[in-house]
This record gives structure tokens, C-alpha cells and sequence, in this order.
């Protein structure tokens, strides 16, 4: 499989190329070249195996099939639960897949304790060794340093917004006491660290000298992780191509949502996604309205969604675009200049009315839900997860007849005060985060500013 830049002036690589890059140097995000077909998972008896399978042909080539497998089978050893991601019914047509049994309680482990084992894999057979610098809105931070800590050839930096992200999620990443890991609070939004970021890596000289890498979900080996529990999820419904699954994915940076749109390309019997924003609704506007017109950012009660610049939809726009790179170029020039982006109606039409609904749910209709989940399921929701199982209500799509999955993207005790406001009850983090709040904290605080952060990044990983 070889790997091509969405905005057509890179050149193409292999997937260990493109997963130590993680953004390629015309500023665009690796796609491959061509989409698989789903293989057959009939005699599959493991979420490990599954994965190991569903990814096969994404790695073919260049990671050994035996011990991609391996690879596999120890990223998932670290889930409490023995399906990885399981199913729990809540309504008569509804579920939740839980995705929040890894060691940080986010989606984000389900790709990342993969991520950090192909990095240091990868990285030991060439004898190099690279700085990830990353940003996070919450949940992509703690479990890339999870997934990392342990590396013997990666340093790790991570931005986060000072102040706009829960307790919880803070102490995740600033409690790790390793020395490859380093946490920055940059005073300013995520979009602000999101940019940052990619500074950075726009920096051709500095990305070299730092040898640059990236976890976060500009780097293709996220989605291609993220893609599995979408299939697997459908097979443990009994999904077909006649009786589909309809997914509602709470949505910040498109991601998520993306991984389950390619498993459709793949052969998934998936009939659509509702995609579920909280205030920050810069993709509901998108795909009820043709308005992608970035605002100030809202902080919510559901932060890791507190976004408006959504990296991963230009992997989707270069689709849009039948893979003209150039034009893609353009557009995103375009939208970082104007702050709008509007495609064309027939685009729209073909690409998007379709397969993709949305919602906007507010911090009012959160607590709501969350409270509504509760009294009917005795379930407890995190508000990210409630956006989603809102933006079902709102839509009527547990009236449509067909399974609908609502993505539980990070444990309820991740925002204990938000479940508390909304049900009077604060559920407890699991044994082996209990005594997180009290963990002593490591963090530096860094202007918003690019030579100031590049200055700390140089500094914090000097060997």
C-alpha cells in the first residue's frame, strides 16, 4: 500500500514512512492510495484478531504479518474489558459502544496503545529515534502519552489549552512522571495549539532538526485503528447490507467519524452517521447547511470538542474532490484565510446529504441527557456521549427501525461534575486512576506564541 498527501505535492511513501511522519511536507495528511475491501472475519474470535485483519492491507509489505498480529494482541491486553469496545443496549433500536475501557478511559486508547507499539517497532528496526509533539482538546493527550511513556526511542510534548480542559483529563497528562514526557499549557484555545502544531511541522528546518513526528489524528495509523471497531461492532449486531447500522459519533475534529466513513468504503453494512456537535457547531452548519464558517470557540461541558477548525475533514474533502490535491490545497488556503469554506451543491448531493446527519446540542440538552440515559437505562454518559445520543433523539433516528449506535467515547468519572449536576450522583474512576486528583502535577505554562513553544520543545527533548 503506498500513501498519497491530500493536498497532491508530497511524495507518496510507505506506511512506516507515513507513520513516523505523520503530516506530510506540503502540508497535507497521508490517504492511501486505494481503499480495500473488508476481509472475511468469519473464523475471528478476538478484538485483537479482528484488528490485526481489518489492517492487514493497510501495513502489507512492510510490517511483517506475524508480528503486526502481536503487535495487536498487546495493545488490546491493556483494555479491562474482554470485547475491547462492547455493546450495551439502551433503548429498544439503540446502543452504546463502549469505548472507554483502556487505560485512560477515552476512544483515543483504542488507536494509540496500538500507535505507540508501531512506533517504537518501527523506530527499533531503524535505529532512529523522534519527538511526537501533539495538541489535544482532552482525550488525545493522556492516551498518547499512555501509549508512548514507555518507549525507548520517542520523546513526547503536548499542548493543551490552559484552563479548558476538565480536572480529570489535566491530571492524566500532567501526573506522568517520565522523562520522555513533557505536557505545555498554551494560553488559548485547542485550535490555537492544533496550529501550533502545524507550525511546527511547516517549519521544514526545525521539523528536521526535532525529527518531528505526530499521534494525533493527522497521522493516518489513528484512523486506520479507529476503523475496526466500526466493523466489528457491525458484526456483533449481525448487521447486513440489508438491515444496516446508522452510528452517531460525538464529533470535534472528525476523526472518528472519518475511520467509520472508510469502513463503509470498505464494505461495512453501515446506513449512515449522525454527526453529533455540542456549541461548537461548525460541522452541523456544514452538513445541514453548506456553512462551514469558523467562529470563536465556546468552552462547553464536553471540552474535547470545543473545536472549529476540523483537521480531519480535508481527508474527506480530497475524496470530494475525486483526489485533486491542488484543489484541496486551494480551498483549505482558502477557509484559513476567509475563515468559510462552502463546496458545491452537486458535491453536496453526491458526498455528504447521503450519508451524514447532524446535530447541535447545547450545554442545557447535555445535562438533559444525561440525566434522561440515566433514569431510563440506569446508565451512566459522559457529555460527549450524550451530544450523541441527543443528536439520535433530535433526528428521530431511534425511530427508523435500524440498529443505532451512539460512539460512549470517554468514561462517565472523566467529568464527574457535569454527571453530578446532572443525575446527583458522582461516579468513581476506576482502581486504578482512584487516586489521580491527588498525584502531584508536571506542566509548564507557554505563551501562544510559536518561537516560544518551539524554544520549550527544543529545550525540554536536548540529548
Amino acid at each position: 500500500m503506498r500513501y498519497v498527501s491530500t493536498r497532491g505535492a508530497a511524495p507518496e511513501l510507505g506506511f512506516c514512512d507515513v507513520l513516523l511522519a505523520g503530516l506530510a511536507n506540503d502540508g497535507g495528511l497521508y490517504m492511501p492510495a486505494e481503499w480495500p475491501s473488508l476481509p472475511d472475519l468469519t473464523h475471528v474470535t478476538s478484538y485483537a484478531e479482528a484488528a490485526a485483519a481489518v489492517m492487514a492491507p493497510f501495513v502489507a509489505g512492510e510490517i511483517d504479518a506475524d508480528v503486526f498480529a502481536q503487535l495487536c494482541t498487546d495493545a488490546y491486553a491493556t483494555f479491562r474489558h474482554d470485547a475491547v469496545v462492547p455493546l450495551v443496549q439502551i433503548g429498544a433500536n439503540e446502543w452504546l459502544l463502549e469505548q472507554f475501557h483502556g487505560p485512560t478511559l477515552a476512544f483515543k486508547d483504542v488507536a494509540l496503545q496500538l500507535v505507540g507499539r508501531l512506533f517504537d517497532h518501527v523506530l527499533a528496526q531503524r535505529g532512529q529515534r523522534v519527538t511526537i509533539v501533539g495538541a489535544t482538546s482532552g482525550d488525545t493527550g493522556s492516551a498518547a502519552i499512555d501509549g508512548v511513556k514507555s518507549c525507548s526511542n520517542v520523546d513526547i510534548v503536548i499542548l493543551y489549552p490552559q484552563g479548558r480542559t476538565s480536572d480529570v483529563q489535566r491530571k492524566q497528562m500532567t501526573t506522568v512522571d517520565s522523562p520522555n514526557v513533557h505536557t505545555v499549557a498554551v494560553e488559548g484555545t485547542f485550535d490555537d495549539c492544533q496550529d501550533l502544531v502545524k507550525a511546527m511541522f511547516n517549519d521544514a528546518a526545525f521539523r528536521e532538526r526535532m525529527n518531528l513526528s505526530a499521534v494525533n489524528s493527522i497521522n493516518w495509523a489513528r484512523v486506520m485503528a479507529q476503523i475496526v471497531y466500526y466493523v466489528t461492532s457491525t458484526r456483533s449486531l449481525g448487521a447486513t447490507a440489508i438491515n444496516q447500522t446508522t452510528f452517531s459519533v460525538p464529533t470535534g475534529n472528525f476523526g472518528n467519524v472519518l475511520s467509520g466513513w472508510i469502513a463503509r468504503k470498505m464494505g461495512a453494512p453501515i446506513a449512515d452517521f449522525i454527526v453529533a456537535s455540542n456549541s461548537n457547531d461548525i460541522l452541523t452548519r456544514f452538513i445541514n447547511d453548506n456553512d462551514m464558517t469558523a467562529r470563536d470557540v465556546m468552552p462547553t461541558l464536553s471540552p474535547s470538542m470545543d473545536i472549529q477548525v476540523s483537521s480531519n475533514f480535508e481527508r474527506l474533502l480530497f475524496e470530494m474532490n475525486g483526489r485533486d490535491g491542488g484543489m484541496t490545497a486551494e480551498q483549505l488556503q482558502r477557509f484559513r484565510h476567509s475563515g468559510s469554506l462552502k463546496v458545491e451543491p452537486d458535491q453536496m448531493a453526491t458526498w455528504i446529504s447521503p450519508v451524514f446527519r447532524a446535530a447541535k446540542v447545547d450545554d442545557a440538552g447535555i445535562v438533559h441527557e444525561i440525566r434522561r440515559v440515566y433514569e431510563s437505562s440506569g446508565q451512566f454518559i459522559d457529555p460527549h456521549t450524550a451530544t450523541g445520543t441527543a443528536a439520535v433523539r433530535s433526528l428521530g433516528a431511534h425511530l427508523d427501525g435500524r440498529p443505532v449506535v451512539t460512539l460512549a467515547t470517554a468514561h462517565p468519572a472523566k467529568f464527574p461534575d457535569a454527571v453530578f449536576a446532572a443525575t446527583g450522583v458522582r461516579p468513581p474512576l476506576p482502581a486504578h486512576l482512584a487516586d489521580l486528583l491527588d498525584r502531584t502535577e508536571h506542566t509548564n505554562l507557554v505563551a501562544n506564541d510559536l518561537a516560544a513553544v518551539q524554544t520549550f520543545v527544543e529545550r525540554a527533548v536536548a540529548r
